[in-house]
C-alpha cells in the first residue's frame, strides 16, 4: 500500500511540474521569447536598382559600389542587383515600378523627385547653391530631414542624397553670357516647374525629354541645348552636338535614393543596418568622386577643342539672381515659405 501511494504522489508531482513548465493544457504553443531583429536572416533577398544613367558616371559607380558593399555586409543575403541606363525604366517610370515593387530601390534626380512632391522643388531654384559645401549642409540638415519626411508621406523611404554636380548651360546657336542670350534657345530640361518657368522667363523655350533621348534630340536639331554636369556632358556625348559651354553652376544636380517605404519595413533590422552602413560609406565616398570626377570632365572639354567655354564671373552671377528673382517670389507660394527662407537663411 505505500508503494502505491509513493507511486501515485510521484505521478502527480511530475503531471504537476509538467504544467508549470509548459505542457499543461494552457502553456502557449509560441516561443516564450522570439529575436524579431533575426527574423529573415536565413531568407535571400534581391533587390533591382534601377536609374538612368551611365556605369561610368559618379552615380553609376556609386550603385556598383553599393551593390558590393551590401553583398560583403550582409554575407550574401542581400544581392542588389544594378541595373543602369534605363534599361528598366526611364525616370518617371521609376517611381511607379518603385510603388509596384517591381524595383526596389531608385535614385532620381531631385527635379523629378518633384513631379510626385511639389516641396522638392526648392532644390531647382536658380543660384540657390554657391559650392558644394551649401550642398551639404543642405543635404544634411534641416532641409534635408524636411524633404525626407515629405516624400515619406506619399510611401517612399528616403536612405540617401547623392552627389553630382553643378549644372551648365550648352548650346549650338550663341555664347550664353547675359540672361538675354537665352532668348529664343529651345533647351531640354528635365520635369520640373521651376526649371520651366526659368527658362521661360529667359525667354527660352523648354521642353522636357527622357535623359535617354537627350542625344538624339540634340543631333536631330529638335533642341538646342541642355543643362546638365560636366561629367554628363561628357560621358553621354552631349558636347559633340554642341558649340558653346557656359560654366554657371546655376543648380546643383543630386539625387535622392528611394525605397518603397513598406519593403523597407518589411527588411529584417540587421539588414537595414547593413544598408544604411554600406549607403553611409557609398556617399561619402561619392561626395570626393564626384567633385574630382566633374573636375576630370571639364578639363577634358576643355582639351577636346570642340566647346567654345565661358565662365560666368561673380558679378555676371549676380546679373543672373537679379533677373531671376521672380522665379524665386513666385515658387515660395508653391513651395512653402518656410523651405525657401530656410535655405536662404542657411547661405547668410
Amino acid at each position: 500500500m505505500k508503494g502505491f501511494i509513493a507511486i501515485l504522489t510521484f505521478l502527480c508531482l511530475g503531471v504537476i511540474s509538467a504544467y508549470y513548465i509548459g505542457f499543461g493544457t494552457n502553456a502557449s504553443t509560441e516561443p516564450r521569447a522570439v529575436d524579431h531583429e533575426m527574423e529573415g536572416l536565413n531568407e535571400k533577398y534581391v533587390l533591382k536598382f534601377s536609374h538612368v544613367v551611365a556605369e561610368n558616371t559618379p552615380k553609376g559607380l556609386a550603385a556598383a559600389m553599393f551593390a558590393k558593399l551590401v553583398r560583403e555586409k550582409t554575407e550574401g543575403w542581400v544581392d542588389v542587383q544594378v541595373f543602369p541606363n534605363g534599361v528598366l525604366y526611364d525616370a518617371q517610370e521609376e517611381f511607379e515600378a518603385l510603388k509596384e515593387n517591381e524595383v526596389h530601390i531608385i535614385a532620381p534626380a531631385f527635379s523629378e523627385v518633384s513631379v510626385h512632391d511639389p516641396n522638392w522643388m526648392v532644390m531647382d531654384l536658380p543660384f540657390i547653391f554657391e559650392n558644394e559645401t551649401e550642398v551639404k549642409q543642405a543635404f544634411e540638415g534641416k532641409l534635408g530631414r524636411k524633404l525626407f519626411e515629405s516624400i515619406e508621406k506619399r510611401g517612399f523611404k528616403g536612405i540617401s542624397y547623392w552627389d553630382n554636380g553643378f549644372k551648365q548651360v550648352t548650346n549650338r546657336i550663341r555664347p550664353i553670357i547675359k540672361p538675354n542670350d537665352m532668348k529664343g534657345i529651345s533647351v531640354r530640361v528635365m520635369p520640373s516647374d521651376v526649371l520651366k518657368e526659368t527658362y521661360e522667363h529667359l525667354g527660352a523655350k523648354p521642353s522636357t525629354h527622357s535623359f535617354n533621348e537627350v542625344f538624339e534630340v540634340l543631333s536631330s536639331g529638335k533642341i538646342d541645348g541642355t543643362e546638365n554636369t560636366f561629367s554628363n556632358i561628357y560621358s553621354k556625348g552631349f558636347y559633340k552636338q554642341q558649340e558653346y559651354m557656359t560654366v554657371t553652376n546655376h543648380n546643383y544636380l543630386g539625387y535622392a535614393v528611394l525605397m518603397n517605404a513598406d519593403y523597407w519595413s518589411a527588411l529584417p533590422l540587421d539588414h537595414q543596418k547593413n544598408i544604411q552602413e554600406a549607403m553611409a560609406e557609398v556617399t561619402d565616398w561619392l561626395r570626393e568622386y564626384a567633385k574630382q570626377h566633374n573636375q576630370e570632365m571639364l578639363d577634358k572639354l576643355e582639351n577636346s577643342e570642340v566647346l567654345e567655354i565661358h565662365y560666368l564671373s561673380e558679378l555676371e552671377k549676380q546679373i543672373w539672381r537679379e533677373e531671376l528673382n521672380p522665379v524665386y517670389q513666385k515658387f515660395k507660394q508653391v513651395i512653402g515659405e518656410d523651405l525657401v527662407n530656410g535655405l536662404m537663411e542657411q547661405k547668410e
